[in-house]
């Protein structure tokens, strides 16, 4: 059934429905198209609000539309009827019903998601005070869900919104800058963006080359993290290359670096290690033709979908299985997520540690064997050890990084291969808890020394 069959549907079911209800529901269908959703899901989008702010049932959804819709409907019903909260406790339950129903069904964060877009955009009629916690509870919730699912564009605008809530002199003062600026150096991103297309179309390789301009939640936080002020932030857009295959991404960054000096420290190589969000792209930062950083991204067409819609360009709802896949490497967050979050009975150490693990800063080390790991920065290699396996972090007496023996409360740097050394009667210290990022390793460590004092 078609999105507008849907919308019909719902009307001839409920004609004297609010219509602020109806109005949220073709919202959400607008977006639909770009979230990937199947029919089903977009009928529970649509319903889940009718169903909230009417007497309709979960039966009469059930009989009209079918025991699936029925089902989603439920899953988002339920965390919308857990009232917001400033308190930790609260919050900290909705965060972790919220957990558990993405476990069993991925379509309700999803719908969670579109109704959370819409809200953000039509927050400003509200009072001040709760604009500011719905907001905040956007940037530190909604926003990263959004980016560990892969969905860029609902992370970006997500950010914007709730910044321009959370600090509008600082949001109004941005746009301002940010569009003066963007005038002066659109010449000068047109100028490379030529130079290469040229230089590219010399060696037959075909590609999209566009400037993209970024956000301005990246822009504000990147100023107030590296403390700089607005005229030493150079890389407002990005050019993005889109490629038809891998091996014209490696060779159109050969291109780029035979045209401009690359910043050595600026590359990242996405594609061979994906970001856990299932990201691929290569990143490169060249002094362009003005002398200035230009910022690139490349990667092929497929890359860029998946960037771009994240879970929603791979995801399908089949054979009745709609929870999470043990095999799907996208979703090794959420099931660690599942296992910590049981562990952690202290609210404002669950929602602090959420915030961590589902926006992290990443850092990628290597096994002795060439397996690839990915952690938060400022991970040391007692989180690297739990992360091999429990035993070899409870045994774990020292590393070695790169051959060298280094403290234990080394941070791990990117490109690092780490070695753990173990003793079958060493035992951990409870220092390692200041040291520790990783939720696995500090659970672990809380664990083995809960059960010593209970030995005792």
């Amino acid at each position: 059934m078609r999105i507008e069959g849907i919308l019909d549907r719902i009307h001839d079911y409920h004609p004297q429905a609010d219509v602020e209800p109806l109005m949220r529901a073709y919202v959400f269908a607008a977006k639909a198209p770009e979230l990937r959703l199947d029919t089903g899901t977009v009928a529970a989008g649509l319903l889940h609000d009718v169903v909230e702010d009417t007497h309709s049932t979960l039966a009469e959804i059930k009989d009209l539309f079918g025991g699936e819709v029925a089902t989603v409907v439920d899953g988002v019903t339920k965390l919308s009827r857990i009232p917001f909260s400033t308190r930790e406790e609260a919050q900290a339950e909705n965060i972790r019903k919220m957990i558990l129903a993405m476990s069993k069904d991925i379509r309700v964060i999803l719908v969670k998601l579109a109704d959370r877009l819409h809200n953000m955009r039509t927050l400003d009629p509200l009072p001040e005070g709760k604009r500011r916690l719905i907001a905040r509870e956007t940037l530190d919730i909604y926003a990263p869900l959004a980016h560990r699912l892969g969905i860029s564009w609902i992370k970006a605008e997500l950010e914007d919104l709730a910044l321009r809530h959370l600090d509008s002199q600082a949001y109004e003062e941005l746009s301002t800058l940010i569009a003066r600026k963007r005038k002066e150096r659109e010449g000068d991103i047109a100028e490379a963006i030529r130079l290469l297309e040229s230089k590219l179309a010399e060696v037959e390789i075909k590609a999209q080359i566009t400037g993209r301009p970024k956000h301005f939640y990246s822009i504000y936080k990147k100023m107030r993290e590296q403390k700089k002020a607005f005229d030493e932030i150079y890389d407002l857009t990005a050019v993005r290359v889109i490629t038809s295959s891998l091996k014209d991404c490696y060779g159109t960054l050969g291109v780029i670096h035979t045209l401009w000096k690359p910043i050595s420290h600026r590359f990242k190589d996405f594609i061979a290690v994906p970001k856990s969000n299932g990201y691929q792209s290569l990143h490169t930062t060249v002094i362009g033709p003005k002398g200035d950083p230009v910022e690139i991204q490349i990667r092929t067409k497929e890359m860029h979908r998946v960037a771009e819609e994240g879970i929603a360009a791979h995801w399908k709802y089949k054979e009745g299985k709609s929870g999470i896949d043990p095999a799907d490497q996208s979703f090794v967050w959420l099931r660690q997520l599942m296992e910590w979050q049981r562990d952690l009975k202290d609210s404002k150490e669950f929602l602090e540690t959420l915030r961590v693990d589902l926006f992290p800063d990443e850092v990628y080390v290597f096994t002795p064997r060439g397996d690839v790991r990915q952690f938060p920065k400022g991970a040391t290699p007692i989180d690297f050890a739990f992360a091999i396996h429990t035993d070899v972090g409870l045994r774990c007496v020292g590393a070695k990084i790169s051959g060298r023996l280094v403290p234990l409360r080394t941070e791990l740097q990117n490109g690092d291969i780490v070695e753990i050394v173990t003793s079958p009667n060493h035992v951990p210290s409870k220092d390692w808890l200041k040291i520790v990022k990783t939720p696995r390793a500090r659970s672990k460590i809380r664990q083995w020394i809960k059960n010593e004092e209970r030995a005792r």
